[in-house]
């Protein structure tokens, strides 16, 4: 039993939650903080979080865990990925679809609890982020579809919180979009000779390693000029630029990691966008929680 455990929660790359579900609590905060600022610490509150919490991880896993499937023979081949648990075997296909079927049963009944929009939305977005499985197989627009899928996270938790959508958590979910295109686009440097010589499609593969690197900074560059206009969007205070210039350090030590060597991508990858998406929440969070405290006073 512990080890089917061990084995599905690396199937579903539990680990990498710290990604995504940073940014979703943020818009969170930042949701309470425009709309609701009375609201922080009440029942309400804390019924959204833990719901919203359930939804994110139990659709991250769906998606997950349908990605593994959709793409097992391509990582049966890929030396880099042969080692997954469905190529190498832990895990069986038809045991994956049962999973994910019931992570995205999950989600479904999370966003049910979270409000009637969210519950009338779910299977749409249910069928984009397992759709971007495929489109490897026919786009090089793909890393794209993965940063989309990425922000419905923090755009779904403020949909959760407030009813409606505006301009303002649209920033936010354009900066994780082009974050996540980003870093998606160095990690399929790694992909580069298998892609080639598979038909694949990626930015790597289309425009060379060199461009890809380049398009990256780009997509990340573009994603900085975001997380810095929230601090005008949400009138926030001194303590978000702190963060804001800790998180531009971290995306600058990334790509000198990639410059200095392309062997450098797994930790630019994993330990770089972690401390990029954990700080940025925890300079939210302290900005959130003073600001409120100051309005009280």
């Amino acid at each position: 039993m512990l080890k089917k455990i061990k084995n599905t929660l690396e199937l579903v790359k539990f680990s990498h939650t710290i990604f995504v579900l940073p940014f979703a609590l943020s818009a969170f905060l930042l949701a309470f903080y425009d709309k609701y600022p009375a609201d922080f610490g009440t029942p309400f509150f804390y019924y959204k979080i833990i719901w919203i919490i359930v939804a994110l991880v139990s659709g991250r896993s769906g998606a997950m865990a349908f990605n593994r499937v959709i793409d097992r023979k391509i990582d049966a081949k890929n030396k880099r990925t042969m080692g997954r648990t469905l190529p190498n075997g832990d895990l069986t296909a038809l045991y994956s679809i049962v999973f994910g079927i019931i992570a995205y049963s999950v989600l479904i009944i999370a966003a049910y609890e979270l409000n009637f929009i969210c519950f009338i939305l779910s299977p749409f977005v249910i069928a984009f982020v397992t759709f971007y499985s495929y489109t490897k197989r026919f786009t090089f627009f793909s890393h794209l579809v993965l940063g989309i899928s990425m922000a419905l996270g923090p755009i779904g938790t403020w949909l959760a919180v407030t009813g409606s959508l505006n301009y303002k958590i649209l920033i936010l979910g354009l900066a994780v979009v082009f974050w996540g295109t980003g870093f998606d686009i160095l990690y399929a440097v790694m992909d580069y000779d298998f892609d080639v010589a598979n038909g694949l499609f990626s930015i790597p593969a289309k425009f060379g390693i060199k461009n890809g690197v380049i398009i990256s900074r780009i997509f990340h560059l573009s994603a900085l000029i975001c997380l810095i206009s929230l601090y005008f969007i949400f009138n926030l205070n001194f303590l978000y630029i702190a963060g804001i210039i800790l998180v531009v350090g971290f995306f600058a030590y990334e790509h000198y990691l990639v410059y200095k060597s392309l062997d450098n991508i797994d930790m630019a990858f994993f330990t770089m966008n972690g401390y990029i998406s954990v700080t940025f929440f925890i300079f939210i969070f302290i900005s959130v929680m003073y600001g409120n405290f100051y309005l009280k006073l």
